[in-house]
């Protein structure tokens, strides 16, 4: 009897121990269906800078149509946007950001504002190429030190908004070119009374950036191994993979500046590991659900 007792004494403690472990776990109180949520593997995968090239513009739809690619960033200013329209609204599936431009980074191919917004042009009506000036770069070449005026920031940056809106079926969200957009407070709060405005977010909240998985340095074969290697360690939750998508083609074996000459081979890696079978074998294997901005949102939504 007294041994009955005292295995009953000490089974109500286990329990009581149990339920002050399960109380202060993250998954307490929620569901079985809720548990398996938060052990789920979300990537948004996102291609930039269509529009700024063909090479760019066909990369990036290949990696849609063939890849893992679920989100595409479109630069209403830059040379080649007519097309990417036409490419976009035939693939409905891909969801697409307005990528807010406010630099022209390449050395032999240039784009302007699309407004008559002086303060924010150089002497040949281009944007300037970098967000900041650079000190190996040549005078008079960053964007903050021409001291843009906001009223014009935000009158091109309204009309990027407005043109992608009207051409483009699937703009779901705000992106910013090269971090311009946002680089002070003031520029910042301005994006996000747009993005409000617009009802087109820029936050991703609760949204990591995914692991580093290489450089420009890099041979496409060595890009894919290892983002083969980053995607075997990607542990539960929504994260975030930026590339730029391209092809080592004439037309972008031109694009580059001081520093940073191997943009085709670089952009060509980018498009071979996203679309490279053994990558889309490791996320099907490890059960990595590939989302865009929309399928964040929309979830995002349900749950408030």
């Amino acid at each position: 009897m007294l041994l009955c007792r005292r295995e009953n004494s000490i089974c109500l403690a286990i329990a009581a121990l149990a339920g002050l472990y399960l109380a202060g776990s993250p998954n307490a109180g929620l569901s079985a269906q809720d548990r398996a949520d938060n052990r789920r593997i979300r990537l948004i995968v996102r291609a930039d800078d269509i529009g700024s090239s063909h090479a760019a513009n066909v990369a990036c739809i290949r990696t849609y149509q063939e890849g893992i690619a679920r989100s595409a960033e479109v630069m209403v200013p830059a040379p080649w946007f007519n097309e990417a329209v036409k490419m976009l609204n035939e693939n409905p599936g891909l969801d697409v950001g307005v990528h807010l431009t406010l630099t022209s980074e390449w050395d032999n191919c240039k784009w302007g504002p699309i407004t008559r917004s002086p303060s924010l042009m150089d002497q040949q009506g281009h944007f300037y190429p970098m967000t900041s000036q650079r000190s190996d770069f040549p005078p008079n070449t960053g964007f903050l030190q021409a001291n843009p005026k906001v009223e014009e920031v935000e009158k091109e940056l309204r009309a990027q908004i407005e043109l992608a809106k009207a051409k483009i079926k699937n703009v779901s969200h705000l992106s910013c070119h090269m971090g311009t957009p946002v680089c002070t407070p003031q520029l910042q709060a301005l994006v996000e009374r747009l993005s409000a405005e617009y009802a087109l977010p820029v936050n991703t909240p609760g949204v990591r950036p995914a692991p580093n998985w290489g450089d420009s340095d890099m041979t496409a074969e060595q890009r894919e191994q290892a983002m083969v290697k980053m995607l075997e360690q990607l542990g539960p939750g929504t994260w975030l993979l930026v590339e730029h998508p391209g092809i080592d083609c004439p037309e972008m074996q031109a694009l580059g500046h001081k520093g940073y000459w191997n943009v085709a081979a670089h952009r060509d890696a980018v498009t071979r590991a996203f679309t490279s079978p053994k990558v889309k074998e490791t996320i099907e294997k490890r059960g990595i659900e590939l989302v865009s901005y929309r399928d964040l949102y929309e979830r995002l939504r349900k749950e408030n």
